[in-house]
């Protein structure tokens, strides 16, 4: 049993939609807090480096022999969900809007758990 629950892409899943619910909040509904400056900008990098690790362990446990393509491939498309993001946060959820930082960030974010993943915890050093 918890040998399937490590192999399972049910994480990943689960934080792709739960992002996804965060990034289509309305902005009045957001309590209100103290100021942080850059506070947004590191919860895009933490969503979104958190889901490139994700699915590059569900890769790297899942497939016999992976490739770096299948990992670029991941930073690329959790990239453009980042973007994407933005633009339906400008177009469809009240009280947020686009930002170029939060696009960014989202970026930085995949690129970091690509990184944190690649170095610290894949099984296979040789991806060619």
């Amino acid at each position: 049993m918890k040998k399937k629950l490590r192999y399972a892409m049910w994480p990943a899943i689960l934080w792709s939609v739960i992002i996804f619910i965060l990034l289509i909040i309305p902005g009045q509904d957001f309590p209100k807090g103290p100021k942080v400056p850059s506070l947004d900008k590191v919860i895009h990098v933490f969503l979104f480096g958190v889901l490139v690790f994700l699915w590059c362990r569900y890769i790297d446990r899942t497939h016999a022999a992976p490739v770096l393509w299948m990992f670029l491939l991941v930073f690329l498309i959790s990239c453009i969900y980042g973007i994407a993001m933005e633009y339906v946060q400008r177009y469809w959820v009240a009280n947020r809007g686009f930002e170029m930082g939060d696009i960014w960030a989202d970026v930085a974010g995949s690129g970091g758990g690509w990184l944190i993943y690649r170095y610290f915890f894949l099984r296979r050093q040789d991806l060619v």
